[in-house]
């Protein structure tokens, strides 16, 4: 391709003007400060944790119960230390310390970094046993599902509810801006959107998946089952304004729930025990226990 220098020419006056506007917008700026967790490097982080809760799916062939921890123990090693890493940036940044970037505040936010890193990842074999009862739950909810391989292999479902899972135990430990990260590139790979900040029991399957949402204060119980489409969120956006941050905003499920494809579940409800909500619905109140509603408006159709 020949190039027209003459039109290049253009080019540094127009850097100029952009770089203008870096005074004038500065909240989309991050110049000059500490720096922020690296996308790059959480998901990388996210890729050997699941390697460790799934080992042998994923990366690593030829791994057996007499090499198993040799490889587990190289991975945890790493994680540690770029997990720790990154809590530390994001920390920093949290706190307002990202205008200075003292050594000695450094070093305490690296400290704390490492405490959460460890406290993290001692929380991974619950974890293992709670994604155990999500993979048995898929293939109980699903005729067409013919092992746990196959769930662990092809269910976006189950993807997006590991990130969920490990993004939530960040999320509790008061981790800045990585569980979101983590929640979002799930999001972006399967279309099912979780907020690391909702409590979801065990066994959660959620089938197809495409089009899930799932909002920040949700809570959910055990043996849930979401089909594609649903979401679990607020009524309007005055209820999801700033200055609702913390309140009850999303719905609540409780145990044995099933909500149909492309049902809308809105407002700090309670969907009850065993409660059945149709595909397409639009449900705004209650649901007792128990019974079956669909419609739009949503209403009870059976006891």
């Amino acid at each position: 391709m020949s190039i027209n220098f003459n039109v290049k020419e253009k080019l540094p006056e127009l850097t100029r003007q952009i770089v203008e506007t870096y005074n004038k917008v500065n909240s989309l700026n991050h110049l000059g400060h500490c720096a922020l967790p690296n996308y790059d490097a959480v998901l990388r982080i996210l890729d050997d944790l699941r390697e460790i809760l799934y080992p042998g799916y994923r990366r690593r062939d030829g791994l057996h119960f007499g090499n198993v921890i040799y490889h587990i123990g190289d991975l945890l090693d790493g994680v540690h230390d770029r997990l720790a890493t990154q809590i530390a940036r994001a920390s920093c940044h949290q706190r307002g310390q990202n205008q200075e970037c003292n050594p000695d505040k450094r070093f305490a936010f690296e400290s704390l970094g490492q405490e959460k890193a460890i406290a993290f990842l001692q929380q991974l074999p619950e974890l293992r046993v709670q994604l155990a009862k999500d993979v048995e739950a898929a293939m109980a909810g699903d005729p067409a599902c013919k092992s746990s391989d196959e769930v662990i292999f092809c269910y976006p479902g189950l993807e997006a509810i590991t990130i969920y899972r490990i993004a939530h135990l960040l999320h509790k430990l008061d981790i800045p801006l990585i569980p979101r990260m983590m929640t979002e590139s799930a999001h972006s790979k399967t279309g099912i959107d979780i907020h690391p900040g909702a409590v979801i029991g065990d066994y959660f399957f959620i089938d197809h998946g495409t089009g899930v949402v799932i909002g920040e204060t949700s809570i959910i119980g055990d043996d849930v089952t979401l089909y594609q489409g649903v979401t679990l969120g607020g009524t309007s956006p005055a209820v999801d304004s700033l200055s609702q941050a913390d309140k009850k905003r999303h719905p609540t499920l409780e145990d044995g729930v099933i909500v149909g494809s492309g049902a809308q579940v809105l407002g700090p409800i309670t969907i009850g025990e065993g409660a059945r909500v149709g595909a397409n619905a639009v449900v705004t109140r209650d649901i007792p226990k128990g019974v079956t509603a669909a419609g739009i408006p949503a209403r009870v159709i059976l006891p």
